[in-house]
């Protein structure tokens, strides 16, 4: 299936969404969704990320570097020994990530539906 030159994954994975405003992470479910994915949960704060990436049954994550001020990189931390691919999202443009997650990829907003496609193939492979 193609929508605007986007062509969907094959495999349809469960993504958590860790993002603070409301509205970008209302966008991002539905650029999931439109890519044929699932919102296996969503965190709008540091506290509710670190609960969510204990348990959250997902193939991949996305997170938020700065959820209202806080880092995210504790979040990473646990998705990273679970063994769980993410990817960080961003609207800094000098973003220096932490030692062991620089070469992680990450997504700067604002960004298209066909970069989200991209990061989250790049994400998927690697799991496989």
């Amino acid at each position: 299936m193609s929508d605007g030159g986007t062509t969907q994954l094959s495999t349809s994975a469960r993504i958590l969404v860790v993002e603070d405003e409301f509205l970008i992470r209302m966008l991002l479910e539905e650029m999931l969704t439109d890519l044929g994915h699932s919102v296996a949960g969503e965190a709008g704060s540091l506290e509710d990320a670190l609960a969510r990436a204990k348990d959250c049954d997902c193939d991949a994550a996305m997170l938020d570097v700065n959820l209202d001020g806080a880092e995210v990189f504790p979040v990473a931390d646990i998705l990273a020994k679970r063994e769980i691919p993410f990817v960080f999202v961003t609207g800094y443009g000098d973003l220096t990530l932490p030692a062991g997650y620089e070469n992680r990829p990450t997504l700067q907003k604002p960004f298209q539906v066909e970069e989200l496609n991209k990061a989250l193939a790049r994400l998927i492979a690697e799991k496989s």
